[in-house]
C-alpha cells in the first residue's frame, strides 16, 4: 500500500547501527501499537473485562463517563490546576541545556509557534480535557512537502476512534541458532474513515478500506497507562468504571425503594358472595381497574408518570373474601422506616472521588477552601498537587514530539541531538494551586531562621560551605553561580550591599561590617586589623599572587 505523509529518514549511519543490533526480545513500548508481522494482517477485535470490544469503544465508554455529574466535577477539578491559561502560558526550560545562545533562541522561537499551531492559549483546557479523557492524543503534521525547511503548516486533531498505530516486526531467523531474531520494526498508522468496529478486520496491504500513514505525519500522544495484557492504553478514569456503576445503580435503587415504600399502601377486601370462581376473579378485577392508580417510575428519566401499560409499583392489594367472613374492608400497610438513610450512596461517591485522585474535601459543599499555613493543608492535597504534575509531565509529551519535529525540518537540529536536548529541556506550566506557593515560602522562611540560630557557631562548628549545601540545599553549580552574581553586584550596584550586608566592601560598610567571627569565643567579632595581624606567611603570599593576576589582567 502507498504510504501517505511525509517521513524523516534515518542517517546511513543509524541504519547500519540498527542492522547490527539483533535480539530475540521484541521491544517493549508502552503506546498500545499492533504488533504484526512483515507483510501480515490483523484484526481490531478486543476483549476488554465485557465492557469494550475495541480501542473506540472503550473511548466512547470514558467520554459517557464524564457527562455523569460527578466524574465531570473531578475531571474539572483537575483540569483546572493543570492548566492555568490567564494571562500566562506554558514556558520552555533550557537552563540545563549545554548550547550556544543563539540554538536556545532558536528553540524557544519554535517552542511559541508550536503553541500557536495547538491555539494553546484558548484551547488548552479543552485538550487536556479531552487528552485525560480519553487517553490519547491524536494530530496529524500538515507541512508544504515541496518547502520542508517551513516547518510544520498545520495541526488538525484525529478522533482516536478512527486511527490505530502498528508496529510491523522484522524478524529472521538466526544461522547459527536457529531461533527468531527482532531486527527492527517499522512504525505507521491506519486511519480507518469509517472508524473501528469489532465486526472489521483489515489487511495491511488493503487500500480500499484504510489508510497507510507515515509515523512522522503523526503526533501520538498517551496517558502513559497500558492494561494487564500490555496491548491497549487505558485513560486515567479507568479504574473510576466499577464505583460509578455501583454508585448509578444504588442511586437507582434508592430512589424506587423510597417511591415504592414511601406511601402507605391500601388492602382492599371485597366482599365476592357466593360468586363462583370465575365471576369472582371478574368482579375483583372490575373493581380494580376502576380504583387503583397507574403511576409508574421510569429510571432512565427519574419521573414519575401515568401509564396503563405496565404494572404499577404503588399498587394497591386486592383481595377476594367469601360470605360468611367479614364484609368488604379497607386497611394500610405502613410504609418504610429508614428512608433517610443515605449511607451506602454516600460511601460509593467517596469511592468514585478516591478513584478519580480527587481530594473528597474539594467535592464537598460542606467544607470550606483553607487559605492558611501549609501545615494546614492535609495530606490528601499534597497527593493531589503530586499528581498533576504527573499528569503535567506525562502530557509535556506532546510538546516534545511536535518540537522534534519542527526543529529537524527547520534544521536547527537532528534527531541524534535531539534526543540529548530531551533529556535536560524542561517546561514549566503556570502554578494555581495555592499549596505548592505556600510551601516555597514557608520553606525559605524556617531555612532562613535555622541559619540565623546557626550563625554563631558558623566557623567553630560549622562552615558556610555546610550551611549553604545542607540548610539551603543548594548544589555546587548553584553556590558558583550565586558567588558570581554577588560579585557582579557588588561592581554594579554597591548601594546593594548596605550597612547591614556582611559581604558588603569597606567603602560602604565601615570597618564594624567587615567583621569574622572568633572561632574560639562565638559572638566575638574581629576587625580587619586583628585579621592582617593573624595572617601567616602563606596568606600574605597568596594575598601578593592575587594582585600581580589582577594587574596583569588590567594589563
Amino acid at each position: 500500500m502507498e504510504i501517505f505523509g511525509f517521513e524523516i529518514k534515518k542517517s546511513s549511519k543509524e541504519q547500519a547501527d540498527e542492522k547490527n543490533v539483533k535480539s530475540f526480545v521484541a521491544p517493549l513500548i508502552d503506546d498500545g501499537a499492533m504488533e504484526v508481522a512483515a507483510g501480515g494482517a490483523y484484526g481490531t477485535f478486543i476483549d476488554l473485562e465485557n465492557t469494550a470490544k475495541t480501542e473506540g469503544d472503550l473511548v466512547t465508554r470514558y467520554r459517557e463517563m464524564s457527562m455523569q455529574p460527578e466524574c465531570d466535577k473531578a475531571i474539572d477539578d483537575i483540569v483546572n490546576d493543570a492548566i492555568v491559561t490567564e494571562n500566562e502560558t506554558i514556558e520552555i526550560i533550557l537552563d540545563d541545556l549545554e548550547q550556544p545562545k543563539n540554538v536556545k533562541e532558536k528553540i524557544t522561537a519554535e517552542f511559541k509557534n508550536v503553541l500557536k499551531l495547538l491555539d494553546f492559549n484558548n484551547q488548552g483546557y479543552n485538550l487536556f480535557r479531552q487528552w485525560y479523557v480519553d487517553g490519547r492524543l491524536y494530530h496529524h503534521i500538515m507541512i508544504d512537502e515541496k518547502n520542508p525547511r517551513m516547518g510544520i503548516k498545520e495541526l488538525r486533531k484525529i478522533d482516536p476512534r478512527k486511527i490505530k498505530k502498528v508496529r510491523e516486526k522484522k524478524i529472521e531467523i538466526d544461522p547459527r541458532t536457529k531461533i527468531k531474531l527482532e531486527k527492527g520494526y517499522n512504525e505507521f498508522y491506519m486511519y480507518f474513515p469509517k472508524g473501528i468496529t469489532k465486526n472489521l478486520g483489515y489487511s495491511i496491504n488493503d487500500s480500499q478500506k484504510a489508510i497507510k500513514i507515515a509515523a512522522d505525519s503523526i503526533c501520538y500522544t498517551t496517558s502513559g497507562l497500558i492494561d494487564p495484557y500490555n496491548k491497549l492504553v487505558i485513560g486515567y478514569i479507568h479504574k473510576a468504571i466499577k464505583p460509578l456503576n455501583q454508585l448509578r445503580m444504588l442511586e437507582d435503587a434508592t430512589v424506587i425503594y423510597r417511591l415504592a415504600r414511601a406511601p402507605e399502601r391500601r388492602i382492599f377486601y371485597i366482599d365476592v358472595g357466593n360468586l363462583p370462581k370465575m365471576k369472582a376473579e371478574q368482579y375483583l378485577h372490575d373493581m380494580m381497574v376502576k380504583n387503583k392508580n397507574k403511576l409508574v417510575y421510569d429510571a432512565s428519566t427519574g419521573e414519575v408518570r401515568d401509564d396503563r401499560k405496565f404494572m404499577t409499583m404503588l399498587e394497591d392489594f386486592w383481595l377476594p373474601r367469601r360470605e360468611g367472613g367479614k364484609g368488604t374492608e379497607i386497611t394500610t400497610l405502613p410504609g418504610g422506616q429508614n428512608l433517610g438513610e443515605m449511607d451506602d450512596v454516600v460511601y460509593f461517591r467517596k469511592k468514585l472521588y478516591e478513584s478519580l485522585n480527587v481530594p473528597v474535601s474539594r467535592l464537598e459543599a460542606e467544607s470550606q477552601f483553607n487559605l492558611g499555613r501549609s501545615s494546614e493543608i492535609t495530606r490528601d492535597e499534597v497527593k493531589f498537587s503530586k499528581f498533576i504534575s504527573r499528569l503535567r509531565n506525562q502530557f509535556s509529551n506532546l510538546f516534545d514530539d511536535l518540537l522534534e519535529i519542527q526543529l529537524v525540518l527547520k534544521g536547527v537540529v537532528n534527531r541524534q541531538q535531539w534526543k540529548e536536548f530531551k533529556e535536560v529541556i524542561k517546561y514549566q506550566f503556570p502554578i494555581d494551586n495555592h499549596f505548592g506557593e505556600l510551601k516555597e515560602i514557608e520553606m525559605m522562611r524556617e531555612r532562613l531562621s535555622l541559619a540565623n540560630d546557626i550563625d554563631p557557631f558558623i566557623g567553630r562548628y560549622f562552615s558556610a560551605t555546610y550551611v549553604r549545601k545542607n540548610i539551603f540545599r543548594m548544589t555546587d553549580e548553584d553556590i558558583e553561580k550565586i558567588d558570581k552574581e554577588i560579585e557582579k553586584e557588588r561592581k554594579e550596584s554597591p548601594e546593594l550591599h548596605g550597612p547591614n550586608n556582611p559581604d558588603a566592601p569597606e567603602s560602604m560598610t565601615g570597618q564594624a561590617m567587615d567583621m569574622e567571627r572568633d572561632p574560639t569565643q562565638p559572638g566575638v567579632a574581629k576587625t580587619p586589623e586583628d585579621r592582617e595581624k593573624e595572617k601567616t606567611n602563606e596568606e600574605v603570599l597568596q594575598d601578593i599572587r592575587h594582585t600581580l593576576n589582577e594587574v596583569e589582567k588590567d594589563g
